[in-house]
C-alpha cells in the first residue's frame, strides 16, 4: 500500500473515532498517540478560530528554511497595506541580496526588478535573493528588517521564534517553533489574502521569458482546496511546509518541520488536512429572525442607536453536529441616554442543546448624548415654530 492511501484510510478511522459534539473552545487535539507523521514536528489548525486539531511537538524549537519567508512576506503586504511602497516600485539590487545561496533567481547588483515580480519570486520559486532585496526595500537593511521580525514576532505572540535573516538560510539562533509557524501563516491568511495570488500561481516568468518560476509547492496540483502557503529546505531545518487549505468553509493550516524528503513532507502535510477535513466543518449560526438592528433611547439627543453584532459567525464542531446550535439574542426594550459608542447592551448566546457554549456582548455602534437644557430649548424653540 502506498503511503497517500494508507493516509487516506488513516483518516477515514480517524474520522469515526472522532469526539461528539464541540466547539472550538471544548475540541482537544489529537497527538503522536493517535496517529504519527514522518516529520520532527507538526501541527494543525483552523486558521478561523486557531484551534489546535493536531500537534507534534509543537513547540521544538528548530530552523524553518524558507519557511521564514512567510514573516518577510508578511511585512512587506503590511507595508504595502499602509502605502509605504507599491507594487510598481523598482526593488534595487544589493551586492549582499545578490550574494544570497540556496533557491534564486540570480539577481544581479544594481539590476532593478518590480516588487510585484519580486513577490512572483519568493511565493513561487522560494528565491532567497529576492526576499533579501524585499527585506531591504521595507526595512532599509536585512538587519533593520529582521529586526522588524522580530518585533513583529513578539506581537503575534511567537514566543519559540527567533529570526537571523529575511530568507531562512540555515544560521546560528535562527530558530522557530510549528505553533508559532502556524500563528505567522494565520495572520497572513486571515488579513492579507492577496498573498493567495501569488502563491497559488503553479508557473510564471520574470525577465520577458527569460527566467522560469515553477512552484515549490507541489500540493497545487495534487491536494483539493490548496490555498498556499510556503515550503522550504535546508541542511539543518530538513524539508518543510506551512500548508493551507480549504473546503466547504473550512480552513485549515497544517505545519510539518523536519520531514526527511520532498514526499514525507507532503504526505503528512495530506493526512493533516484530510485528517482536518475528515473529522471538522466550520458551522456558520445565523442570527434569529427579526433580531434588530437598533434600539430606542429615552431621554437622549437621539432617539435610537444603531446595534454592532460581533457574533454569531463561524463556529468550528465535529462534523455532523451543527443541528445542535441554535442562537438567542437578549436585549432590553430600549436605553437610557447617555449611550457610549462601543457600550455593552445585550448579548448573543449560542447553545448546543441546552448547554451554553458561547456568550458574546450586543455593542452600541455610536453615541447618544443625554438631552441638556440648551438642547430641549432649541427644540421647544423648533415646535413653536413650525
Amino acid at each position: 500500500m502506498n503511503k497517500r492511501a494508507a493516509a487516506f484510510l488513516l483518516c477515514l478511522a480517524l474520522a469515526f473515532a472522532c469526539a461528539p459534539a464541540a466547539l472550538a473552545q471544548g475540541i482537544v487535539p489529537a497527538t503522536v498517540t493517535d496517529f504519527d507523521l514522518p516529520c520532527q514536528a507538526a501541527i494543525l489548525i483552523d486558521e478561523d478560530t486557531g484551534t489546535v486539531l493536531y500537534e507534534k511537538n509543537a513547540d521544538e524549537q528548530r530552523p524553518i528554511a524558507s519557511i521564514t519567508k512567510v514573516m518577510t512576506l508578511l511585512l512587506t503586504f503590511e507595508a504595502l497595506e499602509a502605502g509605504k511602497i507599491s507594487l510598481d516600485d523598482f526593488v534595487p539590487v544589493s551586492e549582499h541580496a545578490y550574494g544570497m545561496g540556496g533557491s534564486q533567481i540570480w539577481l544581479e547588483p544594481g539590476e532593478q526588478m518590480t516588487l510585484d515580480d519580486m513577490l512572483k519570486a519568493i511565493c513561487i520559486s522560494s528565491a532567497n535573493d529576492a526576499a533579501v532585496a524585499v527585506a531591504e526595500y521595507v526595512g532599509g537593511s536585512e538587519d533593520a528588517f529582521v529586526a522588524m521580525m522580530n518585533e513583529r514576532a513578539a506581537t503575534l505572540g511567537m514566543t519559540g521564534t527567533h529570526f537571523e535573516n529575511a530568507c531562512g538560510l540555515d544560521e546560528d539562533g535562527h530558530l522557530s517553533t510549528a505553533r508559532d509557524v502556524a500563528a505567522m501563516s494565520r495572520e497572513m491568511l486571515l488579513n492579507h489574502t492577496e498573498v493567495e495570488d501569488y502563491c497559488m500561481i503553479w508557473m510564471d516568468s520574470l525577465r520577458g521569458g527569460e527566467t522560469q518560476l515553477v512552484n515549490t509547492n507541489k500540493l497545487l496540483k495534487s491536494y483539493q482546496g490548496i490555498t498556499g502557503l510556503k515550503t522550504g529546505t535546508t541542511g539543518k531545518a530538513g524539508v518543510c511546509i506551512s500548508a493551507s487549505a480549504q473546503r466547504d468553509g473550512l480552513s485549515l493550516i497544517a505545519v510539518v518541520l523536519g520531514s526527511a524528503s520532498g514526499q514525507d513532507r507532503f504526505d503528512a502535510a495530506t493526512t493533516l488536512l484530510d485528517y482536518g477535513f475528515a473529522c471538522y466543518e466550520s458551522v456558520e449560526v445565523p442570527l434569529p429572525d427579526g433580531t434588530p438592528d437598533t434600539l430606542p433611547v429615552s431621554r437622549g439627543e437621539e432617539e435610537t442607536v444603531e446595534l454592532s453584532y460581533t457574533a454569531p459567525g463561524r463556529y468550528l464542531m465535529v462534523k455532523g453536529d451543527q443541528a445542535e446550535l441554535r442562537c438567542e439574542v437578549q436585549l432590553p426594550a430600549g436605553l437610557t441616554a447617555p449611550v457610549e459608542e462601543g457600550q455593552s447592551v445585550g448579548t448573543v448566546k449560542i447553545y448546543s442543546g441546552e448547554e451554553e457554549v458561547s456568550s458574546t456582548p450586543i455593542l452600541a455602534a455610536g453615541n447618544v448624548a443625554a438631552r441638556s437644557f440648551g438642547f430641549c430649548l432649541v427644540r421647544l424653540a423648533q415646535a413653536l415654530i413650525l
